[in-house]
């Protein structure tokens, strides 16, 4: 059984093509992605950018986001079905679950030295009710002066 992963897949159409053609393109990503049991979570229409360099003769280009989950299986296949495409000048797929993974396991070394921090000083590992009414209101009075410069400085 393969494992799912998050990707995000980014592609260039020409900027000639029709609404219709860019549905139907959407469409054939979403027919790869469901063919290996996968989900399209978003699917974001950048719209009509400038190219950072000429690409087949061709300084604009229609720019599309897509964030999938699926096994990687599919990207080699979309990845395959996107070369052969005239509509798409240039594609990227990129697996983008490491990364969150990598934050997930930063929160949490950090959310364990805060609780070791808290138990070496004798104090609950997790801040009390009291202690966030005081620390909301003391970070509210220093904000940098919010009631100064009203009225009356004259």
């Amino acid at each position: 059984m393969s494992i799912h992963r998050q990707y995000e897949l980014v592609y260039i159409a020409t900027p000639d093509s029709t609404e219709e053609q860019l549905a139907d393109l959407q469409q054939q990503v979403a027919t790869v992605v469901e063919r290996f049991s996968g989900t399209i979570e978003s699917t974001e229409p950048w719209g009509r950018r400038r190219l950072a360099y000429e690409i087949n003769r061709q300084r604009e280009g229609v720019y599309v986001l897509q964030v999938i989950n699926g096994p990687a299986t599919m990207t080699t296949e979309l990845d395959r079905r996107l070369r052969v495409l005239d509509i798409v000048m240039r594609h990227l797929i990129i697996r983008v679950d490491e990364a969150q993974a990598k934050e997930i396991r930063t929160q949490d070394r950090r959310k364990a030295a805060f609780v070791a921090r808290r138990l070496r000083r004798g104090l609950p590992a997790e801040p009390t009710e009291q202690e966030l009414i005081r620390r909301k209101a003391e970070s509210e009075d220093s904000d940098g002066g919010a009631d100064f410069g009203g009225e009356g400085d004259r």
